[in-house]
């Protein structure tokens, strides 16, 4: 599928029935719009079975929960809204887009108890998320902007507010040719990427930043139930910038990343080493198992 996004063929679930692609259209006062009041999720569909779905669609929930949005749908309703539009566009493998958001009703204020919450399904045909990186380690800038203090966000949710300096940091990366950048927490920890999170290797063993002030990804969690699966010592913690010198391999994790070799974050190096391809490959297997 090629074209601008709102310009191309196809189906889009949209608050309980499939629509024309180019018909799901909100209104410009819809409240989202305004003071982002809206969550998401990202899942991949692998010959015609989407990985982890039912986790997704809980988490949906949840984050809408943590917003203080319900969303008016269950699990198994989300579930067959996802069923439905990949039927409806002939996919069996493709990335697939569920989203809920407060629309255009009786508020127009930060407040909007009195409007709807709306949501939509949409699915594409979407390739390696970071292009030749896969093969060759992807190029990461490191970000000016800090993942927030969870007293001030609700970080567990995946909320389309929360990516406003993802977006930002991921566009200085890309002017200075890299594919992404890291991001430090307010603390000045090591953090995740603008969209996905952070593995590093040193002597054999694995370690990653605990996600008290991030997204605690759906594949990061697989992947280190992966790495336990083959013995190998997983160290979830806090990581210092001062210790990117020392690791020797590094890889993103999510799903549009799905396993992503890194070969440089700055000025910091890594090799696209045996147990990140090892990781990748068993990654690959799982998803299409």
């Amino acid at each position: 599928m090629v074209g601008a996004y709102d310009d191309r063929d196809g189906k889009i679930w949209m608050d309980g029935e499939l629509v024309e692609w180019r018909d799901a259209k909100v209104h410009i006062l819809t409240h989202a719009m305004h003071y982002a009041s809206s969550v998401f999720e990202g899942e991949r569909c692998y010959d015609g079975k989407i990985f982890k779905s039912r986790e997704h669609s809980a988490r949906l929930l949840r984050s809408g929960e943590l917003l203080d949005m319900p969303i008016p749908y269950t699990v198994d309703q989300i579930e067959a809204a996802k069923e439905a539009v990949l039927k409806a566009n002939g996919w069996d493998n493709a990335y697939v887009r569920a989203l809920a958001w407060r629309g255009a009703g009786e508020d127009m204020g930060v407040a909007a108890k009195r409007n709807p919450v709306r949501m939509a399904v949409a699915a594409w045909e979407w390739g390696s998320y970071y292009g030749d990186a896969k093969m060759k380690g992807a190029k990461l800038d490191i970000a000016k902007w800090r993942r927030p203090d969870p007293a001030t966000i609700p970080c567990e949710a995946k909320a389309a507010g929360l990516y406003m300096i993802c977006t930002m940091s991921k566009h200085a990366a890309e002017a200075k040719g890299c594919s992404d950048a890291m991001m430090y927490d307010y603390r000045g920890y090591v953090a995740e990427a603008t969209g996905a999170n952070i593995f590093f290797v040193k002597e054999g063993e694995v370690h990653t930043p605990k996600p008290d002030c991030f997204l605690n990804g759906l594949t990061r969690q697989t992947v280190i139930q992966m790495l336990k699966d083959m013995q190998i010592k997983v160290n979830e913690r806090h990581i210092m910038p001062e210790e990117l010198e020392g690791f020797e391999q590094c890889w993103l994790t999510g799903t549009a990343a799905e396993v992503t070799p890194v070969g440089s974050i700055g000025d910091y190096s890594f090799e696209v080493g045996e147990l990140t391809k090892r990781v990748a490959t068993e990654y690959e297997r799982l998803v299409r198992a």
